[in-house]
C-alpha cells in the first residue's frame, strides 16, 4: 500500500469516527440491564445439532431446547436457525412448532424474533381478527420509549406491509384512539440539558386546568402534553402538578377518565416515573391472577430479557418483598416454568 492511500484510509477512518461521535452526542442511549447475554465460546453448529437430536427424541427433550434457546442472545439464536436449516434442510421455527405446544411453544417462538420484531408481532396479533386485545395494545404502545416506537413502526411495516398508525386507528376509537395515535406518531421531544422551569410550571398548570379544575376533562390537552414532552421534563411537571392540585397525577387520572383511556394514561405516568417498576407490577398481577395470565408473563419476559429484565427483577424484589424467581416458581409449572426461570437468570 503506498503512502498516499494509507493517508486516505486514515482520513476516512477519522471522519467515520467523528461522524459516529456526533451521532451519539445528544441522543440519550438508554443503558441495558439484560438477563440474557451472548454466551461465550458459541458454536451454532453444535447447538443446531443438539436441538435436532432433542426434537427427534421420543417425547421430545424439551430441557435441551430450553437450555440452548433461553441462554443465547437473539443474534446467536439467528445463527443457530441458519445452521439448523443448513444441517437438516428444515426451518427451525416450523420444527419448534411441531415439537412444542402451549405456553412453552409461544415463549420459544417469541425468542426466535428480535425484541422489536416481537413487539411488532404482538401488536399485530392484538388487533388482528375479531375484537381487540386492548391490554396488550396499551402495554406496548404506552410503555415503549420514543426510540423503541420508531423502530417498531419500521419493523411493523416490513413484516406486515401495513402502517401501524392505520391499524391502530382502524381498531380503536374516541380519545383512546387519539392518545395511542399521538404516541405512535413519535413526536416526543428529546431530553434537553436545559431545565425550563417556566415551561414545567405552565404544563403543570395546564394539566390541572384541563382536568381536576373543570367539569369534564379537556383530554386533548392531557394528550398533547403527555405525548410530546420529554420524559425528564414530565417527571418534573408531575412533581410541580402537586402544588396546583389536591391530587397527584395518577389520582387525577382515576378521577377524570375511565376504561381504556384511564389505563393508558396510568401506564404512561407509571412508565415515566419508573418503567421497570411498571413491568414488575404487571408481572406480579399477571402471576397472581387466577390461572396465571401466561400470555402477559410470556410477553413481558420475552420482550424485556435482552433489555432491562435485570432491573425489573430488582424493582420486583423491592416492591413485593420476594424475588421474581420465587414468584415464577410458585405460580407456574412444568417446562414453561423452567424456561421462564432460565430467562429470569437467577434468584435475588
Amino acid at each position: 500500500m503506498n503512502c498516499l492511500s494509507a493517508d486516505k484510509l486514515i482520513m476516512a477512518l477519522v471522519s467515520e469516527f467523528l461522524s459516529q461521535l456526533t451521532l451519539s452526542y445528544g441522543a440519550e442511549v438508554e443503558p441495558k440491564f439484560p438477563t440474557v447475554v451472548p454466551v461465550r465460546d458459541f458454536d451454532p453448529g453444535k447447538d443446531a445439532a443438539r436441538i435436532e437430536t432433542a426434537i427427534k427424541t421420543k417425547g421430545v427433550d424439551e430441557q435441551t431446547v430450553i437450555d440452548i434457546l433461553t441462554r443465547r442472545s437473539c443474534e446467536q439464536r439467528r445463527e443457530i436457525a441458519f445452521e439448523y436449516e443448513r444441517l437438516t434442510k428444515k426451518d427451525l421455527i416450523t420444527a419448534l412448532k411441531g415439537a412444542l405446544s402451549g405456553s412453552l411453544e409461544a415463549l420459544m417462538l417469541g425468542l426466535m424474533k428480535s425484541t422489536t420484531q416481537y413487539d411488532a408481532s404482538e401488536l399485530r396479533a392484538s388487533m388482528k381478527g375479531l375484537g381487540t386485545d386492548e391490554e396488550t395494545l396499551i402495554e406496548i404502545v404506552c410503555s415503549r420509549s420514543n426510540k423503541e416506537l420508531v423502530e417498531i413502526k419500521k419493523v411493523y411495516k416490513d413484516m406486515f406491509r401495513k402502517e401501524l398508525d392505520k391499524d391502530v386507528a382502524g381498531d380503536t376509537s374516541g380519545d383512546f384512539a387519539k392518545l395511542l395515535l399521538a404516541l405512535v406518531q413519535t413526536k416526543r421531544d428529546e431530553p434537553s440539558n436545559v431545565i425550563d422551569y417556566e415551561k414545567i410550571d405552565e404544563d403543570a398548570r395546564s394539566l390541572y386546568e384541563a382536568g381536576v379544575k373543570k367539569k369534564g376533562p379537556d383530554v386533548a390537552t392531557w394528550i398533547s402534553i403527555m405525548t410530546q414532552r420529554s420524559v425528564p421534563h414530565l417527571q418534573k411537571v408531575f412533581e410541580r402538578y402537586k402544588s396546583y392540585s389536591p391530587y397527584d397525577m395518577k389520582e387525577s387520572i382515576r378521577k377524570e377518565v375511565k376504561g381504556d383511556l384511564e389505563k393508558s394514561f396510568l401506564t404512561l405516568v407509571e412508565c415515566f416515573e419508573n418503567r421497570q417498576l411498571y413491568f414488575a407490577n404487571r408481572l406480579s398481577e399477571a402471576m397472581k391472577s387466577k390461572g396465571a395470565k401466561e400470555k402477559a408473563v410470556t410477553r413481558i419476559t420475552v420482550s424485556r430479557c435482552e433489555v432491562d429484565l435485570m432491573k425489573i427483577r430488582t424493582e420486583f424484589k423491592r416492591q413485593h418483598k420476594r424475588s421474581l424467581y420465587q414468584t415464577i416458581a410458585e405460580h407456574t409449572k412444568g417446562d414453561y416454568q423452567k424456561a421462564l426461570l432460565s430467562l429470569c437468570g437467577g434468584d435475588d
